[in-house]
């Protein structure tokens, strides 16, 4: 089992999370993800929440974002916001692998600032392929790995390939079985 960060490395990471996300607000790393009125994602390893809001936002009332993430503080922080914005859209759940989500249930699935923390990246990435839909998408990215490092990782499950390298995101297609 993934074992959440102390609650006072949670908390001083939300304040840079909320430093970082005033001076770069992450609205134009979900549009490079292709993130539409819709779309259903799955913000996985959500934290405070940096893009589980503007994500939700970017859907719409017809879309629906799942925030889920193994520290209690993290799903607390992202209900806590979606009801100051009145945003109904937003599902979460505490957990480390298991997404509770049915098969082919999500569009696009943002893996962000989190792929250099997992124990076992092998198995949450097919649990990821499990809930994508055939063409859904795994957006990427994580400034503590290289983009060869990302991309090696993804791709060597087997589940993924690569489909385009952003300026700020990496791309990955659910492979075809």
């Amino acid at each position: 089992m993934e074992k959440p960060m102390s609650r006072f490395s949670f908390k001083f990471m939300s304040l840079e999370f909320k430093i970082r996300d005033l001076l770069y607000p992450r609205e134009k790393i979900l549009a490079e993800a292709g993130i539409v009125e819709g779309d259903v994602v799955l913000d996985f390893g959500c934290g405070p929440g940096s893009y589980t809001i503007p994500a939700a936002e970017m859907v719409g009332k017809g879309g629906k974002v799942y925030a889920i993430d193994i520290h209690p503080l993290a799903i607390e922080s992202v209900s806590k916001r979606a009801e100051k914005r009145n945003l109904k859209n937003i599902t979460t759940k505490k957990t480390g692998r298991a997404t509770g989500l049915p098969d082919g249930a999500v569009d696009i699935v943002l893996l962000y600032d989190i792929l250099h923390h997992l124990e076992k990246p092998r198995e949450i990435l097919a649990e990821l392929a499990r809930v994508l839909k055939p063409e859904g998408v795994l957006s990427v990215s994580d400034h503590h790995l290289k983009e060869e490092a990302i991309i090696e990782k993804i791709t060597e499950s087997g589940r993924f390939c690569l489909e385009r390298e952003g300026k700020r995101i990496i791309q990955f297609k659910k492979r075809k079985r």
